[in-house]
């Protein structure tokens, strides 16, 4: 096969045998160096030849390279600061599947593999009408599966993931969500340099004591996934991980089991910016190409993550195109959530959207819709959800101490009585401060893997609320026995969180939007600072993104003391998903009433706007230490849900008492 401009970017097969392409435009030399094992030296090093556009090609005749594996030996200008020169082999961008060395540089390889058979059967997609109809659980996949409690075979695997006992896919079917999207599974780089040692480029690491990145938010291969997670796979540091190359079959295998759950898989994706401090094969093919850079070279970071890569250039956007066709059509994953989508080009957005429909009608992509620029509407135009921050602010709060939310007893100031309605309604544009054109297009949530768990953040705001400790304080004279005093402040302190544990769920269900839980709100999940990392009075983690431990696993083995809070969780999950009016209503349908407190919020939905059976009736009580009495409109009403669990066909009339820090959610046929 001679070489020639209908290249495909990456290593690809066709009858013939093998074509290598690489992007290397202000490359000097490239050569292709193949290796026969991961820890051995090369078995070849052969010059490629150089295209008029930059194109880096080598074809090999045959197929005796079969499951080797490959790097690109680049030699460019030393003296540009628009290329960046290394003396490492760098692997490519386009790899599939790569291992590497667990060591701040990662010393890449990809492997030479064509595209293994899988046997999707009848589960391609989960079918979702509309993305009012998600209720997604984000989560960690390690944090699913790495804890004892999960009663797994393994250490946190895809596998582990399906076979789970207690964790993985099994509690996701228990807890009745469709859709769980997990933090980043592409190919990310784990370890940064050691912690307060100057490496070689002159960085000297004083940020982050565990030198490492759990979360996975440094992405290095964007069509790869992350063999961290494959089954035999270890963390220890410099050890080798990748070797197994079956890694593609188990997640595929993880992917179609949730399928057959009618369980949806979202990606998090990070297309805003690249891993920092490994051998990135962006940096060293492309620079220029990729990035954003100042007239010196240097890189921007609007994102705030080190470096932003350029949606606005081609050569970006057909690594952004290429990324999401192979995940969707390879894998099968029903959608995206895409990090710190507000550096992203809306050029680039567009035909990433097209692509990605036509590909799949019903796929969801999801914006975080900041990291340069606030951009909710715009992505609501190109009917895209987004995360509504602004609906969890109001709610819960943006700090536990100084800004707490309604949750709380607390009335943020400036916020109007109108707009707290319409974020119920789901955040509408035609009201003040509206975000979106639909209410599907919000995506509500209260809690996610940025920031405290809900129910840290809930126990340190009432440790630091005066009301609480006054209420604390009465608690603790009734008892003699200091000792009983201060289980009896701990139980009434712990009863307060599990009742706004169980408001905060209550107000997210009751709303119009996409609806998201944080893995472990459904038990007030804490994340506890291991004690070598405590700082002055801070016991609960904010940030856990460099902890690969049990402060970020889940332990299942807590939902028995929570029970109330879980149970209570799945009737919401259970409630909402049985009933179109409670998730994607009219707004015209919603009548709020009008009362004099403005922490008693009450407002009907009339089912015929969507076809249901029943009218519903919502009132919502967040006062702290004060009930408060509603007046129900004429006839008996279905008691669905209070501050506990209700048996069903339990009914009322006439009246009924809201208790303090509490929902009520009622119906009546229309």
């Amino acid at each position: 096969m001679s070489i020639n401009s209908t290249y495909k970017l990456g290593c690809t097969f066709n009858s013939d045998g093998i074509h290598f392409a690489l992007r290397a435009p202000l490359a000097q030399q490239v050569s292709l160096c193949v290796y026969n094992r991961y820890d051995q030296d090369a078995i070849i090093r052969i010059p490629m030849q150089n295209t008029d556009d930059g194109i880096w090609q080598y074809f090999k005749n045959g197929f005796e390279w079969e499951n080797f594996w490959y790097t690109y030996s680049i030699q460019g200008p030393s003296n540009s600061s628009f290329f960046e020169a290394t003396d490492h082999e760098i692997a490519d961008p386009y790899a599939h599947h790569v291992a590497n060395t667990l060591h701040y540089l990662g010393f890449y390889k990809a492997l030479i593999k064509r595209p293994t058979p899988f046997d999707w059967g009848n589960s391609t997609y989960v079918l979702i009408d509309d993305p009012s109809d998600l209720i997604i659980y984000e989560a960690h996949l390690k944090d699913l599966v790495a804890h004892s409690s999960a009663k797994t075979n393994n250490c946190g695997s895809y596998l582990d993931f399906v076979e789970a006992r207690k964790g993985g896919l099994h509690h996701l079917k228990n807890i009745g969500v469709n859709a769980v999207e997990f933090l980043p599974l592409q190919k990310f780089a784990y370890y940064e340099p050691p912690f307060n040692t100057r490496i070689e480029s002159g960085l000297k690491n004083t940020w982050n004591p565990t030198f490492i990145n759990y979360w996975g938010y440094m992405t290095s291969f964007f069509h790869a996934p992350e063999t961290l997670y494959a089954s035999g796979a270890t963390t220890e540091h410099l050890t080798h991980i990748g070797l197994n190359t079956n890694v593609d079959y188990e997640l595929k295998s993880l992917i179609k089991a949730c399928h057959q759950e009618g369980i949806a898989v979202i990606m998090d994706v990070v297309y805003n910016h690249a891993s920092q401090y490994d051998l990135n094969p962006l940096k060293y093919t492309d620079k220029s190409g990729y990035y954003r850079l100042d007239h010196q070279g240097n890189y921007c970071n609007e994102s705030w993550t080190g470096n932003d890569l350029d949606s606005s250039k081609q050569a970006t956007k057909n690594l952004i195109f290429s990324s999401i066709k192979h995940w969707l059509t390879e894998y099968k994953v029903d959608g995206f959530r895409f990090d710190l989508a507000g550096i992203l080009d809306w050029a680039c957005v567009d035909e990433l959207t097209e692509l990605a429909r036509n590909i799949h009608p019903g796929v969801t992509l999801i914006a975080e819709p900041w990291g340069g620029e606030y951009k909710p509407t715009g992505f609501s135009e190109r009917d895209w959800p987004s995360w509504n921050d602004k609906f969890r602010n109001f709610f819960k709060g943006y700090d536990p101490i100084h800004q707490r939310g309604i949750l709380f007893g607390e009335w943020p100031q400036g916020v109007h009585r109108y707009t707290i309605e319409n974020f119920f309604r789901g955040t509408l544009l035609r009201d003040e401060h509206g975000l979106y054109h639909k209410s599907s297009h919000s995506v509500n949530y209260v809690a996610s893997h940025d920031g405290y768990t809900l129910g840290d953040f809930i126990r340190l705001a009432l440790k630091h609320d005066q009301n609480h400790q006054q209420v604390n304080s009465n608690v603790f004279h009734e008892h003699e026995n200091e000792q009983d005093n201060e289980h009896a402040i701990e139980d009434a302190h712990e009863k307060d969180v599990i009742r706004l544990q169980k408001l905060a769920g209550f107000m997210l269900f009751v709303s119009q939007g996409v609806c998201m839980l944080h893995a472990g709100q459904e038990w007030a999940r804490s994340k506890v600072l291991e004690p070598a990392t405590i700082h002055q009075d801070a016991v609960y983690d904010h940030d856990s993104y460099n902890k690969d431990s049990n402060v970020n696993y889940l332990d299942f083995d807590k939902i028995e003391s929570s029970i109330g809070i879980f149970e209570y969780y799945k009737r919401l999950i259970e409630l909402r998903k049985s009933e179109k009016a409670l998730r994607n209503s009219s707004p015209e349908a919603i009548v709020f009433k009008v009362y004099q407190d403005p922490l008693h919020i009450t407002f009907s939905i009339d089912g015929e706007f969507t076809d249901s059976q029943y009218t519903y009736f919502i009132s919502i009580n967040c006062n702290r230490n004060q009930s408060h009495e509603i007046i129900l409109p004429k006839g008996k009403w279905e008691l669905l849900l209070t501050e506990k669990l209700v048996p069903k066909g339990k009914y009322i009339e006439h009246s009924y008492l809201v208790p303090y820090s509490a929902g009520v959610l009622l119906r009546q046929r229309r």
